[in-house]
C-alpha cells in the first residue's frame, strides 16, 4: 500500500504540474506538483524503515521510470522531462543515504533527509529544466524565487507529514500504555 501511494504521488504531481500553470504566491512561482513532492519524501522515509533500502531503491526505480513516461505522455519537453527524472534520481538517492546514515529518531532523520532532498530536487529542476542554463523558460532574475517557493513548499509538506507521524506514534503509545494498564 505504502508503495502505491509512493508512485501515485508522483504520477499524480506529474499530471497537476502539466495541467496547472504555477502557483504564484508574492514572487515565488510553485509548480502545484510540489506540494506532492514532499509528501513522497516522507512516504519514501517509511518504505525505506518498513522494508530496507534495497527496497527503497527499487521503489526510486520503479517511480523514476513512471515519472518520466507520465511527463512524455503529458507532453513535457524533453528538457523538462530529462531535468524531473534528474532532479528526481539524485534528490531521492540523497534522502535514502542521508535517512540510512543519520543517526537518531526516524522523525529526525525523516526531517534531515528530507530537508536536503527538498532543496536539491528544487536547484536540480529550476537549473536544468527551466533556466537560461538549457531551456530559457526562466530569466536568472526568477531562479532564484522558483528555487525557493519550491523548496519552501515541499520542506512544509514534509513538516506536515512529519507531524502527522508523531501524532499517530503519540496517540499508539497512549493507546498501547492505557491497554497494559487495565
Amino acid at each position: 500500500m505504502l508503495l502505491i501511494l509512493y508512485l501515485a504521488a508522483i504520477i499524480i504531481a506529474n499530471i497537476i504540474t502539466a495541467a496547472l500553470a504555477p502557483l504564484q504566491i508574492g514572487p515565488f512561482l510553485i509548480p502545484y506538483g510540489s506540494w506532492l513532492i514532499g509528501v513522497t519524501l516522507v512516504l519514501r522515509d517509511i518504505i525505506q524503515r518498513k522494508y530496507g533500502r534495497k527496497t527503497a531503491y527499487l521503489a526510486i526505480t520503479t517511480a523514476l521510470v513512471l515519472s518520466a513516461v507520465s511527463s512524455k505522455l503529458l507532453g513535457d519537453t524533453l528538457t523538462i522531462t530529462l531535468a524531473s527524472a534528474i532532479s528526481f534520481l539524485i534528490s531521492e538517492s540523497a534522502d535514502t543515504e542521508i535517512y540510512t546514515r543519520l543517526k537518531g529518531s526516524f522523525l529526525r532523520k525523516v526531517f534531515a533527509s528530507g530537508i536536503v532532498s527538498s532543496f536539491l530536487d528544487s536547484v536540480v529542476f529550476i537549473l536544468i529544466g527551466l533556466s537560461p542554463l538549457i531551456s530559457g523558460i526562466l530569466t536568472w532574475d526568477f531562479v532564484p524565487n522558483a528555487v525557493l517557493g519550491q523548496f519552501a513548499v515541499k520542506s512544509l509538506m514534509q513538516v506536515l507529514g512529519i507531524s502527522i507521524l508523531f501524532m499517530i506514534k503519540n496517540r499508539w503509545e497512549v493507546t498501547v500504555n492505557e491497554k497494559q494498564g487495565n
